[in-house]
């Protein structure tokens, strides 16, 4: 690896594609997005356009500088080869694993999923294109052998073949995950149609999508459907309206006691994640209660959302699961520190 390319060179790359993003124009933007819907049906071009100004958002000089001040980055005495097993639920979702590997000064060695190659191709041919010295340090393999570490992202299948190929070497390994809200009574409209993006963006498929939530009484749940009815237009992509109604279908077979909007089906149940196209809930008695619920799930949810009364540490404003910065990291773990320490 290049010494001389330092760790104040890499940042400044990154803010580069910050900007390139901003910049893009439309015709080049249509035809990347229509390259990406092509692989995978669910990236709509809002979709798309939501996950691009994430990951700008994300690139924001002093974004990146806050995020890595708390670490004593230097450039890593032993440079690994970190294989990423990217999944592909939603639009360029293992762009933060990557950067995080290559500020660190690692190398990526990429196995992309097929769902969601187009957009992080694209942003990786960017990138080298801003600064050459990345061609080597940024690789997308077909098959991740002999890498000194892995980061590895999917289902709670997918985690346990992950463990068993991957378990003997530094890794972290992510399984499933999803996001809850909390409802106490007193929110207001806007706080409610700011949760339908919580729930809607994505068409719900990914970790920061609330699948669950939680109400003090069932009275709530027509003001809450009432609210989401400004989301209609998920109702036109031909897949979400298609899980919809099989789910409506079984639930009206079976006897199913539920609520219907015509594009949400509410149902009351202990589990956390939902089908596409439902919305499960569960009535709590008291915050005491709610925090003893959520202390058993911990591990398997990635945000709690709620508004300022709610008494829980880390509770994530209604419609902000979707805009994380970059110290929010996948499953709470710290993939900086990890990798961080893995150059020692």
């Amino acid at each position: 690896m290049n010494s001389d390319f330092t760790l104040s060179d890499r940042i400044s790359a990154f803010v580069q594609l910050g900007i390139r993003l901003s910049n893009i124009s439309e015709d080049e933007k249509i035809s990347l997005f229509q390259q990406a819907e092509n692989q995978n049906p669910w990236f709509t071009h809002r979709s798309l356009e939501h996950a691009l100004e994430g990951i700008r958002v994300l690139l924001d000089a002093q974004s990146l500088e806050k995020w890595l001040a708390p670490y004593a980055l230097s450039e890593p005495i032993n440079p690994k080869q970190v294989g990423l097993m990217l999944s592909g639920n939603i639009p360029a979702v293992g762009f933060h694993d990557i950067l995080s590997v290559v500020i660190a000064g690692h190398s990526a060695c990429i196995k992309l999923s097929s769902q969601d190659a187009a957009l992080l191709l694209w942003l990786i041919q960017e990138l080298k294109r801003i600064e050459p010295r990345f061609s080597d340090r940024i690789q997308i393999e077909e098959m991740l052998k002999n890498k000194q570490a892995y980061i590895a992202t999917g289902s709670d299948n997918s985690a346990r073949y992950f463990n068993y190929y991957f378990g003997k070497y530094p890794h972290l390994i992510r399984s499933n995950r999803t996001s809850v809200a909390i409802l106490q009574g007193n929110e207001s409209t806007a706080d409610l149609q700011a949760l339908g993006t919580d729930i809607f963006d994505y068409f719900g498929l990914g970790c920061r999508n609330v699948s669950k939530v939680f109400v003090k009484n069932q009275g709530q749940l027509t003001d809450l459907l009432d609210a989401l009815e400004s989301f209609s237009w998920v109702a036109n992509h031909h897949k979400y309206f298609n899980n919809y109604e099989y789910n409506k279908s079984i639930y009206l077979v079976n006897c199913t006691t539920h609520l219907d909007n015509g594009f949400l089906l509410l149902r009351e149940s202990s589990d956390l994640v939902s089908p596409i196209g439902v919305l499960f809930y569960e009535v709590y008695a008291d915050q005491q209660e709610l925090k003893t619920k959520l202390k058993e799930l911990d591990a398997k949810i990635q945000c709690v959302v709620g508004n300022q009364a709610v008494d829980l540490p880390g509770i994530i404003p209604f419609g902000q699961t979707q805009c994380p910065q970059p110290w929010d990291y996948a499953d709470g773990v710290d993939t900086l520190q990890f990798l961080s320490d893995l150059g020692q």
